[in-house]
């Protein structure tokens, strides 16, 4: 089995909140691959289904971003799921809005999000890092990641979060390049697709 984390702060006034993204691409994995309806656990929420071959447990959750590792930590040990098959979706400040990048392991950068998962889980762990691009001043960063998408947001975010849905499977199999080719090739600007034909 493995285990999707998505990152981020419960509460309808956080849900369209930069700082946000795990959860929303989470949400569009769950919905995409037609998974159980969402319960409470292990501190968050819950939701179960299959992409492709592989059982997968999608954990939100539910005690504030600073503290996630205190519910992913309790699901992977009651579940028994090692390190490596622990996925994390996050924001991250230092790439470029509908920027992908997967790695394994690493410091937090100085996401509390993931400081919390590290202490509880150790770090071995997958994230997918969500470009939501940085304001420019390390000072404005925390009014930056708490507050919503600009309107003009929506014309990366949906493609972003469909192909991040669409493709998950290409990550729990391992494939990580091939997932960043396939969403960096969606988010390209329909001229840029156009040269390519």
């Amino acid at each position: 089995m493995f285990l999707l984390v998505g990152l981020g702060n419960p509460g309808s006034e956080h849900a369209s909140n930069r700082h946000n993204i795990g959860f929303m691409a989470v949400d569009e994995i769950v919905r995409r691959h037609d998974f159980s309806p969402w319960r409470k656990r292990f501190q968050g929420v819950t939701a179960e289904g299959r992409i492709g071959p592989h059982h997968v447990l999608a954990i939100k959750p539910m005690t504030y971003m600073n503290l996630s590792g205190q519910s992913a930590g309790e699901a992977a040990r009651f579940l028994k799921i090692p390190l490596e098959k622990i996925i994390v979706l996050h924001d991250e400040l230092d790439l470029a809005p509908g920027k992908i990048r997967v790695k394994t392991g690493g410091g937090a950068g100085g996401h509390n999000g993931l400081k919390s998962l590290d202490a509880h889980l150790g770090n071995g762990y997958k994230r997918l890092r969500l470009g939501i691009g940085h304001p420019g001043d390390k000072d404005a960063v925390t009014g930056y990641v708490l507050s919503g998408f600009a309107k003009s947001d929506k014309d990366w975010l949906e493609p972003f979060l469909d192909v991040v849905g669409r493709e998950i499977g290409l990550a729990l199999a391992g494939e990580d390049n091939r997932f960043m080719t396939k969403v960096a090739m969606a988010l390209k600007p329909a001229t840029d697709k156009k040269e390519d034909a």
